[in-house]
């Protein structure tokens, strides 16, 4: 039997918790989508699929067949498009499909990453009492599958654990977020252009993340939790601190770009 399952291997997240169970010793099984390449191969039993969210339920039951733990990382998260797409919807339908044939396969724990952007984020500091409110498409549909998973789930005896991630960067970073624009405007000896940098966010390490959703997902821990640093910091002192590794301050072009001003000045989590 194959105790653990991961969707989204080959993704932002799913990479650093394969390698933090990986170290420490666990084989695993998981599902990526076809084309998709793994850096690792050693205990790993890999599944491929052409539309892990359009797979009919007797696919997904095969899939997860003898897996007692499945943590389910997939979803859409196309930097600059994520936030709005319809895509959130297929993905929701197939995340609550996927989650219909754990169960009737006989899996024990369910494991769905959120977003910290579920809740109310006029609150500042979240955690996982807060009132929930969703104000984009992506957000509603993770919140939505929270919700509906809470009751189905439980109540047919299975475990349900959910991941809100806050403000994740590092290894293996889309090009187009803002620590790898920074690094590589830096490291070209070219201006960064920003907004004023005032926001106070969460920002959590990849690897950091990756360690924590594993660690919680073998605990026995249910419910929501949050996945983040717990410290609150400015965009403008994230960017400092970059900046400050190539010494060029000088190149942080703070107030270039208009502040959104429905954006939220201040997004913490609490552990």
């Amino acid at each position: 039997m194959t105790s653990i399952a991961i969707t989204g291997a080959s993704g932002f997240v799913g990479k650093q918790v394969i390698k933090y169970l990986l170290r420490k010793h666990h084989d695993l099984r998981v599902i990526v989508r076809d084309g998709k390449e793994l850096d690792f191969v050693s205990n790993i039993e890999i599944i491929n699929t052409e539309d892990l969210f359009s797979q009919s339920l007797e696919n997904l039951k095969e899939m997860v067949k003898g897996v007692e733990t499945l943590i389910h990382i997939a979803w859409y998260t196309e930097p600059g498009k994520y936030l709005t797409s319809p895509l959130n919807i297929s993905c929701m339908m197939g995340t609550l499909n996927l989650a219909q044939a754990f169960k009737q396969a006989g899996g024990k724990r369910f494991v769905g990453v959120g977003t910290c952007f579920e809740y109310d984020l006029n609150r500042g500091f979240l955690n996982t009492d807060t009132p929930l409110n969703p104000q984009t498409i992506y957000a509603a549909c993770k919140t939505s599958t929270f919700h509906i998973l809470t009751q189905l789930l439980p109540t047919s005896g299975v475990e349900f654990l959910w991941c809100r991630l806050f403000y994740l960067y590092g290894e293996g970073e889309d090009s187009r977020r803002l620590v790898p624009y920074l690094k590589e405007k830096l490291q070209a000896g070219e201006v960064a252009e920003l907004t004023s940098g005032n926001q106070i966010r969460d920002f959590i390490d990849v690897q950091e993340a990756g360690r924590m959703i594993a660690e919680v997902a073998l605990s026995s821990t249910q419910g929501a939790v949050n996945i983040c640093s717990g410290v609150p910091i400015t965009v403008r002192q994230m960017a400092e601190r970059i900046a400050d590794e190539f010494g060029r301050r000088d190149l942080l072009h703070f107030g270039a770009r208009p502040d959104n001003l429905v954006d939220p000045p201040c997004i913490v989590g609490v552990k």
